[in-house]
């Protein structure tokens, strides 16, 4: 009998492009309508560090949807430039892409050939990852998301909630994604294995956890 009974899937960055062009575009569409003295990099990377910091305090009761968080964190980061322009236009312009992103080049093989049962475990709002998934039709039926969850990776509730949804047990399931940080370190939290997807190109990782396996795309996903 194989190591593990089933594999968790983190989704952006690790089946499907992540979001950082998209958020670069985005950054440059607010400063072009709006004259702002700031390079898209910048701004991005400022809208990144709130965005991340408030993922990380609102699991359980304080839990908002992504949508929201994206939303609340550009007014907070565009404050600090002037007169704050109605964002929605833009957060909407983001989460077009996150409902059809592109798929990294090996996915649809390797999830063709891989025989492990696969659970999408994602820090998504449940909209935009079923449209993603449904838009590239994969064969991924078992999804949780941190919306379904009410709280987000690195919190090991999500991991907590994708085991009692599968039923597999905890030393049974490697998680695969793209972050050391809420990956990795979720996944060994909630004692699971973890193998981290470090693409190359990959914007750097916050995270100090050590992966049991550390791979530059899926292909290795078969081997396990």
């Amino acid at each position: 009998m194989g190591t593990y009974e089933g594999v968790f899937l983190d989704f952006y960055g690790t089946v499907a492009a992540g979001d950082a062009w998209a958020v670069e575009d985005l950054c440059r569409r607010v400063i072009d309508d709006h004259g702002l003295s700031v390079t898209a990099l910048e701004l991005a990377g400022r809208w990144g560090d709130r965005y991340f910091e408030a993922i990380e305090h609102m699991n359980g009761h304080g839990f908002r949807l992504l949508g929201q968080i994206e939303r609340d964190t550009l007014i907070e980061t565009l404050a600090a430039y002037g007169p704050v322009p109605d964002v929605t236009a833009y957060v909407e312009h983001l989460n077009a892409y996150l409902a059809r992103p592109p798929l990294f080049e090996e996915v649809r093989e390797v999830l063709a050939r891989l025989e492990l049962p696969v659970c999408i475990v994602s820090n998504a709002d449940e909209y935009e990852l079923r449209t993603a998934i449904a838009y590239h039709g994969l064969p991924l039926e078992t999804v949780v998301t941190s919306e379904s969850a009410r709280c987000y990776k690195p919190d090991a509730g999500i991991f907590r909630h994708a085991l009692k949804v599968t039923g597999w047990p905890a030393d049974r399931v490697l998680h695969v994604g793209d972050s050391l940080h809420s990956d990795v370190g979720g996944a060994h939290t909630a004692g699971l294995k973890a193998a981290w997807v470090h693409r190359v190109g990959r914007i750097k990782d916050i995270g100090t956890e050590t992966p049991e396996h550390t791979w530059t795309d899926l292909w290795p996903l078969l081997t396990v």
